[in-house]
């Protein structure tokens, strides 16, 4: 009986924080950041990338896990961040066992700013051939390289921005890159620095 007593009181009190943590995130401002969601605990199963706020993730199946790469995030059991709601600002394997209330995930944003981060290379994230090397999101001093150092976005800025990235790294060029939009800012992606650059 008493073990039943205390399990109310938790619940009771967890319900409470749950909602005015709700209503305290309303005020806050959305921020930036990038996150990856797991179906299974550990960080396993079908992973869905999240790198903006979401008011209907339209999942088939229940969130058991997190990491996050940059920002805090508000995580919500139902549709349009509505309660319970819990932040997450670092790895959780299992967010049943952290966050009891929350059943499910439904909806998620970014609270507050954090750009995205990339490791200075030859550290960061790649793949290095014999005569080249692969950048998803290429980074320089902690922080994701820009297409064009102008803010704009062409396809010809972003060649000479990815060439410029390349060569600064000990590489003759780059033979292909992309372009990737997070919040309005447009970033290098997928640059391929070759010895040639072509």
């Amino acid at each position: 009986m008493n073990r039943m007593k205390i399990a109310l009181a938790s619940a009771a009190i967890l319900s409470v924080t749950a909602v005015a943590a709700a209503q305290t995130d309303k005020m806050a401002p959305i921020g930036r950041g990038e996150a990856t969601i797991y179906r299974d605990t550990g960080f396993q199963g079908p992973a869905v990338f999240v790198g903006e706020a979401k008011s209907n993730l339209g999942l088939s199946w229940s969130v058991r896990s997190i990491r996050v790469r940059s920002g805090t995030w508000e995580l919500c059991a139902r549709t349009r961040f509505r309660s319970p709601c819990f932040k997450v600002s670092a790895d959780e394997n299992d967010l049943r066992r952290v966050y009891p209330l929350l059943y499910a995930v439904q909806s998620m944003r970014p609270l507050g700013y954090a750009p995205p981060v990339q490791p200075d290379p030859p550290s960061g994230t790649s793949l290095r051939g014999m005569s080249g090397e692969f950048f998803p999101a290429p980074g320089r001093n902690g922080y994701r390289v820009l297409s064009c150092p102008n803010g704009g976005s062409t396809a010809n800025c972003a060649a000479r921005t990815a060439d410029d990235y390349c060569k600064s790294i000990g590489y003759g060029g780059s033979a292909s890159q992309t372009q990737e939009t997070v919040y309005g800012r447009v970033y290098l992606a997928d640059v391929l620095c070759t010895r040639t650059g072509y």
